[in-house]
């Protein structure tokens, strides 16, 4: 069910991007089939006490709910985010469903164990993508490869119209930071994790699985805190390379805030 609805969002945003009377209506459909892709979720990352995009996932209804009715109004700052989840989608969809997605894994595979023998770092390699350590296994997947956050911040320059040069800045920013951060990050957890960095607070951490803790503490609580605050920071730098970006976040922030406010009932 989660793979149909984050596909179904995927065709949905590319489908926006074609000219016509009711392109919004895949942009809506797109957003829609994101947020119930996020519930549909939500068991999962509760399984591994993770409740940042449960979170994410009740917030995004109201959010939502905005897009869908500016979508249809024709608001310029609301198509440009749409605009920006569908080139996102365009990058993330050949690594999502073609071999690319195996080829990149593979990449990043043999570059985490270059920095781990670097550092000299015993380990063995359970499978193709898995790292083997004190009893510990570490599986790479897609989503340790960095290309979710590239497509993001990708689709995030693509949103507004930019010159070429802008465009060339952008992606010299996005790729190689994020991809090198995301080694960064890869190699932190193998060695946190297997090394037992962070046994603590079992009640909070523990999913009954001997050690889980320190991948709970390195890759959940540290990582995500660190993804947001490179992601922020390139964001403010792509801000300063494509100016037309943060007027309209900052219309963007007016437009939701506004519209969420004017919804809630006042009392008399």
């Amino acid at each position: 069910m989660e793979e149909l609805l984050i596909f179904a969002a995927l065709v949905s945003f590319v489908a926006f991007l074609i000219p016509g009377r009711h392109s919004f209506l895949a942009g809506i459909a797109g957003w829609v089939f994101m947020v119930l892709f996020l519930f549909a979720e939500i068991p999962y990352y509760l399984s591994i006490n993770n409740f940042l995009y449960p979170t994410l996932a009740v917030v995004s209804v109201p959010l939502v709910w905005v897009t869908a009715k500016r979508l249809r109004e024709g608001d310029q700052h609301v198509i440009y985010l749409t605009r920006a989840a569908a080139a996102a989608s365009l990058v993330y969809i050949p690594f999502a469903y073609t071999p690319l997605g195996d080829w990149l894994i593979g990449i990043v595979v043999g570059q985490i164990a270059w920095c781990l023998t670097a550092m000299g770092v015993d380990y063995s390699m359970f499978d193709w993508n898995m790292f083997w350590r004190n009893g510990f296994r570490v599986e790479i997947i897609l989503g340790c490869t960095g290309i979710q956050s590239m497509a993001i911040m990708i689709g995030v320059a693509a949103a507004v119209p930019t010159t070429l040069r802008q465009k060339l800045a952008a992606i010299l920013l996005i790729v190689p930071t994020i991809y090198l951060l995301n080694i960064f990050r890869n190699v932190f957890v193998i060695v946190a994790y297997t090394d037992q960095w962070f046994p603590y607070l079992t009640g909070i951490a523990g999913n009954g699985e001997f050690g889980y803790e320190s991948f709970f503490w390195s890759h959940n609580v540290l990582c995500e805190l660190g993804a947001l605050v490179a992601l922020v920071a390139i964001a403010y730098l792509l801000f300063q390379i494509i100016p037309s970006l943060g007027r309209t976040a900052d219309a963007l922030i007016g437009i939701y805030r506004d519209e969420i406010t004017r919804a809630i009932p006042r009392g008399k």
